[in-house]
C-alpha cells in the first residue's frame, strides 16, 4: 500500500510504508554496468590497500548515502539507528529537547522548536546553528550522533552553544530535558475565539481537529467567532491527514494533488461534504517553519477563499516522500513525486504566501535573523515557475503598518504579536466581516477544472 508523508526535517518522521519492488537491471544500459564495474573496482581496491581495515558494510552505507545525496536533500538510507530514532519520535515519549534538526555542510541547523518543548522555552530559534552540546565541539560529526547527546534522563541538565545569523558572537543556552509528549493537536479559547495549534500532522489529526471544534462550542456554550489554524513551525506529516484537516473545513473541490515522473502519476484529493466549522470565518497562521502538510492545509484554504493566511511566508517543500522497505532494519526514503494546491501551484521553493503579511514582531532577532526556507538547502528542487530571489525574501522588507518594538509590545503584555493581531482581527471585523476580508485577500479563485502543471 502507498501512503505518502510529507516533512521538512528527516529526523523527524511518520512512517509510511511500500512493499519493496525488484529492480529491472534489463533496463541498464551497457554505460551503466561500465560504470558499476568501476564502482565495484574502487571498492575491492579500499577495502584491501586503505591503510586501516574497514567494515564492508560501513563502505556500501557510505556509498548509498553518496548516491542518494546526489539527489535532493530529503532523501535518504534509514539503517537500524535510523529506525530507532524514527520510533522514539514517533512514540513521543522520549527524554530530549523538542527540536526538528538536519545537517549543513558539518553542522547541525535547527528547523524548528516544537512549541512548549525546553527548547521553545529556552528560546532557541529556526535556523540557529548547535556547534557544542555541553561545552564539546559537535562540528564534523553525524546528525545521529548529535541527537543522541541532546536525548537522556528526563530532568538532565544540558548546554547548548548557538550561532544564530544575525549575531556578532555565539552564544549558551541552558535547559534541562524532559519527556517530550508531542501533541499534534490542542487547543483554547481566547476572546471568543476557537485557537487549534497543529504541532504535526501524524494519525488521527484530522478527527482531532473536528473533535476541538466541538470542545470549543461546548466549552463557550455557543458558537465561537471563528477559528484560529496556528500551524507555525509545524515541518508536517503524512498526507492523509494534511487531506483530512482541510476536508474539516471544505465541503468540496480538490484539496491537493501529487503528480509524479510520468504523466499519469497524478492523483487527486477531494474534499466531502460537510464543514465541521459551519462556515464560520477562520484565519491560518503560518511561518518559515510552516513546511509541506502544513502547506497543503494553508494552500487548500487560500485557494477555495475558506480561511485568510496571516503570518510570514512559508517553507517551501512542496514534495512527497515515500518509504520503501528495504530489509527487516532499513528502508529507502525517496522523493517520488510533488504536490500542487487546488489552483495548480506547486508551493516548492516559494512556499504558500500569506494574504496578509505578518511579521513576529514580539520576536526581538525577527529584524536580524534570517529565514531559513527549503529554497536555502543543497539540491532542493527546482519550481516549475522560476521564482525570483526577490519573492523569497519580500518578508524581510520594511512594513510601515508594524512599527512596535518588542520591548513595546511586552510593556503591553503582547508576547506573541502574530497571535495578538489574528485575534484583533476576528474580533473586530466578526464573521461577516471575516467573510468579506477573505473574498477580498485571498488571491486565487479555484477554477472549475483545476489548471494543469508540467511533468
Amino acid at each position: 500500500m502507498k501512503k505518502p508523508f510529507l516533512q521538512a526535517s528527516a529526523l523527524v518522521l511518520t512512517v509510511a510504508l511500500l512493499p519493496a519492488t525488484t529492480s529491472a537491471l534489463s533496463a541498464v544500459d551497457a554505460n551503466t554496468y561500465r560504470e558499476m564495474e568501476q564502482f565495484m573496482s574502487v571498492f575491492d581496491r579500499v577495502r584491501n590497500d586503505y591503510v586501516d581495515q574497514v567494515d564492508d558494510a560501513d563502505l556500501i552505507k557510505g556509498a548509498i548515502d553518496g548516491m542518494l545525496g546526489s539527489l535532493d536533500p530529503h532523501s535518504s538510507f534509514l539503517d537500524a539507528r535510523d529506525f530507532e530514532n524514527l520510533r522514539t519520535q514517533t512514540d513521543g515519549n522520549y527524554g530530549g529537547l523538542g527540536l526538528s534538526v538536519t545537517m549543513e555542510d558539518g553542522a547541525v541547523k535547527v528547523i524548528a522548536p516544537f512549541k512548549d518543548t525546553p527548547a521553545d522555552k529556552a528560546g532557541v530559534k529556526a535556523g540557529d546553528y548547535i556547534t557544542h552540546i555541553n561545552g564539546e565541539l559537535i562540528y564534523g560529526g553525524t546528525l545521529d550522533e548529535a541527537v543522541e547527546e541532546m536525548r537522556g534522563k528526563p530532568g538532565t541538565p544540558i548546554e547548548l552553544t548557538i550561532v544564530r545569523p544575525g549575531r556578532d558572537k555565539p552564544f549558551d543556552v541552558s535547559m534541562n530535558r524532559a519527556i517530550i509528549d508531542l501533541k499534534p493537536v490542542t487547543w483554547e479559547i481566547k476572546d471568543q475565539v476557537g485557537v487549534i495549534s497543529l504541532n504535526s500532522f501524524s494519525a488521527d489529526v484530522g478527527a482531532d481537529v473536528k473533535a476541538a471544534i466541538t470542545g470549543i462550542e461546548k466549552s463557550l456554550g455557543k458558537k465561537p467567532l471563528g477559528y484560529i489554524l496556528d500551524m507555525r513551525s509545524n515541518p508536517g506529516g503524512l498526507l492523509d491527514e494534511a487531506v483530512a484537516v482541510s476536508d474539516v473545513f471544505l465541503t468540496r473541490g480538490e484539496i491537493v494533488s501529487q503528480r509524479g515522473r510520468k504523466k499519469s502519476d497524478i492523483e487527486r484529493y477531494f474534499a466531502k461534504t460537510g464543514d465541521a466549522a459551519n462556515g464560520l470565518p477562520v484565519i491560518v497562521l503560518i511561518d518559515a517553519g510552516s513546511a509541506s502538510a502544513s502547506e497543503i492545509v494553508a494552500g487548500a484554504l487560500q485557494d477555495h477563499h475558506r480561511g485568510l493566511v496571516m503570518g510570514e511566508r512559508s517553507f517551501g517543500k512542496g514534495s512527497v516522500q515515500t518509504l520503501l522497505p528495504l530489509s527487516n532494519t532499513s528502508a529507502l526514503r525517496l522523493t517520488t513525486a510533488r504536490y500542487y494546491t487546488p489552483s495548480g501551484k506547486s508551493v516548492q521553493e516559494g512556499g504558500i504566501e500569506p494574504d496578509i503579511i505578518v511579521p513576529q514582531l514580539s520576536d526581538p532577532d525577527y529584524k536580524t535573523r534570517p529565514k531559513f526556507r527549503e529554497a536555502d538547502l543543497r539540491r532542493h528542487l527546482i519550481n516549475e515557475i522560476k521564482l525570483e530571489d526577490g519573492v523569497l525574501e519580500e518578508d524581510t522588507k520594511e512594513d510601515p503598518r508594524f512599527t512596535a518594538t518588542s520591548e513595546e509590545l511586552e510593556k503591553q503584555g503582547v508576547k506573541d504579536f502574530q497571535m495578538h493581531y489574528a485575534l484583533q482581527t476576528l474580533s473586530r471585523l466578526g464573521p461577516e466581516g471575516m467573510r468579506v476580508a477573505i473574498n477580498k485577500a485571498t488571491k486565487k479563485a479555484v477554477t472549475k477544472k483545476p489548471a494543469t502543471a508540467k511533468n
